[in-house]
């Protein structure tokens, strides 16, 4: 999952925040970003304390890490550092979520894509998923893999509105016993994105190196953010429809 966050960001043609908003801990800080040697002074626990002292607007930008200096254009928001942080965390999922949706009005605008961890450990962020235009959920086309998805997919379905329709997807990554058309019925969702097997870019990004995006995974990243925009794009026309007048932004 954070693989699949972190290839997306890497190759997304506008500004983006990755927010590794997984209970778990986050991963990208000890293995892409290694050499970097961050000293827990960004990230998420920081802005949760800023976001209680209502000071997270004008202190965000600063617990970001610059993916691709000096740019700024691909900026991460690193996550905790242990699952012992996690219960801090679960009161402010809600003013988190309403503050990334409104970062895409800002200058410049910046979607957020978010890493929200496996969806079955304790204090999953619900609320940021609640907020999202698109909520992608990372599957192998196995056996193994599809069983523990589908009561996922199940319960986001159930807490799904009638607004809410072609708001989940799935990201297949590799090959396996089935093609996206049986995952996808399976499932009962459609397939935004087949991502390759690509043994080498994965340990790029999850060790630290350099990413090459001529390589089979972020060329398949590049080509997958077309199908996610227009997915994000014909669900909010289909929301400016009668009775329904407001939307919001934060790409998960």
């Amino acid at each position: 999952m954070t693989t699949t966050g972190l290839a997306f960001t890497l190759t997304w043609s506008r500004p983006v925040v990755l927010a590794e908003c997984d209970p778990a801990g986050g991963d990208i800080g000890a293995g892409y970003l290694r050499h970097l040697e961050l000293d827990g002074g960004h990230g998420l626990i920081q802005l949760v304390v800023a976001e209680l002292r209502g000071q997270a607007s004008e202190q965000f930008w600063s617990h970001l890490v610059d993916l691709d200096p000096p740019g700024a254009r691909r900026l991460l928001l690193p996550g905790i550092a242990t699952s012992a942080q996690a219960a801090s965390l679960d009161p402010t999922w809600h003013s988190l979520a309403g503050f990334f949706s409104s970062l895409e009005h800002g200058n410049p605008g910046f979607d957020v894509i978010v890493d929200c961890g496996r969806l079955v450990t304790p204090y999953a962020p619900w609320p940021l998923l609640g907020r999202a235009d698109l909520v992608l959920l990372v599957v192998k086309p196995t056996l193994a893999s599809l069983l523990p998805a589908r009561a996922v997919v199940q319960t986001l379905l159930s807490s799904a509105g009638p607004a809410d329709d072609g708001r989940i997807g799935l990201v297949v990554v590799g090959d396996g016993d089935y093609d996206d058309r049986a995952v996808a019925r399976h499932l009962g969702v459609p397939v935004i994105a087949h991502l390759p097997h690509d043994d080498r870019s994965a340990r790029v990004l999850a060790h630290g190196g350099t990413a090459r995006t001529r390589r089979p995974l972020l060329r398949a990243a590049t080509a997958a953010e077309g199908k996610v925009m227009r997915s994000i794009n014909g669900r909010r026309e289909r929301l400016r429809g009668p009775g329904i007048w407001e939307a919001v932004h934060a790409d998960v």
